[in-house]
């Protein structure tokens, strides 16, 4: 592997980062002990068809119970459907993102056709959510062929958010330093 190959992959990974959107994101973190649940609406356009779909779905995340070697990937489940979203994990996992001891598994249903535009429907699934009092429903948007990224984004960014609020309470109940 040339040095090329690496910059055309970053670059591909950053394309892709950018196009996956968090179009309304969730205030709370994840649980230190025990699963930790994430609801979304996935809003995925594709521009070969034209079409916009929405989609409900919940990824659940567990922490380990035995602690594994650094070596070890996270275990994903229900993510991603082609080779293409495997690679960016892949690029992303071989740069040394500490996810080693989570599992993480997707559940989606149904995906639903709309005539709305990307940005008309999750205007209207935040009008939902607002009139629903909902604040633990996330809004996410991304082209259909990243749809699995997207949804891997989302869980990872709560992951390092709520990473510094895990380990005080780590620290607080006496299991570090």
């Amino acid at each position: 592997m040339s040095l090329f190959d690496n910059i055309e992959q970053f670059e591909r990974f950053r394309d892709a980062w950018n196009l996956v959107r968090i179009e309304r994101s969730v205030t709370y973190g994840l649980f230190t002990f025990g699963d930790s649940e994430l609801p979304y609406y996935l809003v995925t356009s594709s521009d070969a068809e034209q079409l916009v779909r929405i989609r409900r779905g919940n990824v659940t995340i567990s922490r380990a119970r035995i602690i594994t070697p650094e070596s070890m990937h996270p275990e994903l489940r229900n993510f991603f459907e082609d080779n293409e979203e495997t690679q960016f994990i892949n690029f992303l996992m071989t740069r040394s993102a500490a996810f080693s001891n989570l599992r993480l598994t997707n559940d989606s249903g149904p995906e639903r056709i709309v005539t709305d535009t990307v940005e008309e429907a999750v205007a209207r699934l935040n009008r939902q959510l607002d009139d629903e009092e909902e604040d633990r429903v996330a809004i996410l948007s991304a082209p259909s062929e990243l749809a699995g990224f997207a949804i891997f984004r989302y869980a990872s960014e709560k992951v390092l958010s709520s990473a510094p609020g895990n380990i005080q309470e780590l620290r607080e109940k006496g299991f570090l330093p």
